[in-house]
């Protein structure tokens, strides 16, 4: 494992001299493996995802600020797989950090087949705080748990489910609930034509994706999601999709409304692009990853008009995207739609991978 180790700490920081301004994007770092999404140390330090499409040896990874050298985080135990218990790291997209300093990573299970978990460990201790199950039913077999939502206002997580594993083809996504204190979960909105998939195709550089193996192309469900500033707005929407939805948190989290009663208080708040990850900043403005024409969408809280923030070539499949305590937000540029995967078998990446930042026009929220 010590060789494995080595090569997880190339790191080639990218960093220009120059001053950035909002609506400019800068070339953060450059790695030898795809990112999936971002969060933070309370030191600042990024914490961040290997992207499990590109099956890496090292799930997630800690880059310090200070050396500039990485580290399997949070140690290398927690990504060392085994047969003997379930507490290591098997397939990770979506983490982030709350206002504690607790980095929630949320593991998939789809790799080795285990069951898909919230992991949290505290930064500031270097201790495991607390591991949340998704068990069958509020998991199905085709579940992707991708991002997620940390509200400390009402202690709950709330989980957006893509359901495009092991076959699936995003018609059963849903949003799924934990409560932090009870553990409790609940899936709603399953199937919803806010969760769903809109019957568009994901075109990236001309080439429609397809499902692997397959020359229908791909729908992927709910995936961006955040909350306000106040934690009293939920905004999400699928990554194959139109539109942005928003509704009143204290209205997903009332187990009295039926599923119907539930769907009459959500609204189409604005119209984008295909996108994957999403943002907010303290005045309310939105800003989506769009896949397909490797930009930052911003959507402004004041008129809901969808424009491009800020683009860039070499932002390939812009995936996950959060603010940091310095000021930027942060975005990695995964190529999915060059692996492997996606292309029979062939790899069309170009190495290396990279991670870029810009400054919002307002300021973040750290942890969103």
């Amino acid at each position: 494992m010590k060789r494995i180790t080595r090569l997880s700490l190339v790191f080639a920081l990218v960093q220009s001299v120059t001053s950035f301004a909002a609506n400019e994007l800068e070339l953060f770092a450059e790695l030898p493996q795809a990112v999936g999404n971002i969060a933070y140390a309370d030191n600042a330090d990024l914490i961040f995802s290997n992207h499990p499409f590109y099956n890496p040896a090292i799930r997630v990874l800690r880059f310090d600020h200070k050396t500039k050298t990485t580290k399997p985080f949070p140690n290398l135990s927690w990504n060392t797989p085994r047969k003997s218990d379930d507490n290591w790291f098997d397939s990770i997209l979506g983490l982030r950090t709350d206002s504690k300093g607790v980095v929630w990573i949320l593991d998939m299970g789809q790799r080795a087949g285990l069951t898909p978990k919230l992991v949290g460990w505290d930064t500031v201790t270097d201790k495991l705080v607390r591991i949340y199950y998704l068990p069958k039913p509020v998991s199905l077999p085709t579940s992707q748990h991708n991002d997620f939502v940390i509200d400390e206002k009402h202690n709950v997580f709330i989980i957006a489910d893509e359901d495009i594993g092991h076959g699936g083809d995003g018609t059963k996504a849903a949003l799924i609930i934990i409560d932090m204190k009870t553990g409790k979960t609940r899936r709603i909105l399953q199937g919803h034509e806010t969760t769903r998939p809109e019957l568009v195709t994901i075109v990236v550089e001309g080439k429609p994706l397809n499902i692997p193996n397959s020359d229908k192309p791909i729908r992927v469900g709910v995936d961006g999601i955040t909350t306000d500033l106040a934690n009293e707005w939920l905004y999400y929407g699928p990554l194959s999709g139109s539109q942005i939805y928003r509704v009143k948190v204290e209205d997903v989290l009332n187990e009295s409304l039926t599923e119907k009663a539930l769907s009459q208080k959500i609204e189409k708040y604005a119209t984008k692009e295909n996108n994957g990850g999403l943002s907010i900043d303290v005045d309310g403005n939105l800003y989506t990853t769009n896949i397909e024409s490797h930009s930052i969408g911003f959507i402004d809280a004041k008129t809901r008009k969808n424009t491009h923030f800020v683009s860039d070539k070499r932002m390939v499949w812009p995936d996950g995207v959060s603010y940091n305590k310095d000021g930027y937000m942060y975005i990695s540029a995964s190529q999915i739609s060059k692996a492997s995967v996606f292309n029979n078998g062939k790899d069309f990446t170009t190495k290396p991978f990279q991670i870029f930042r810009f400054k919002p026009k307002a300021s973040g929220i750290f942890g969103k």
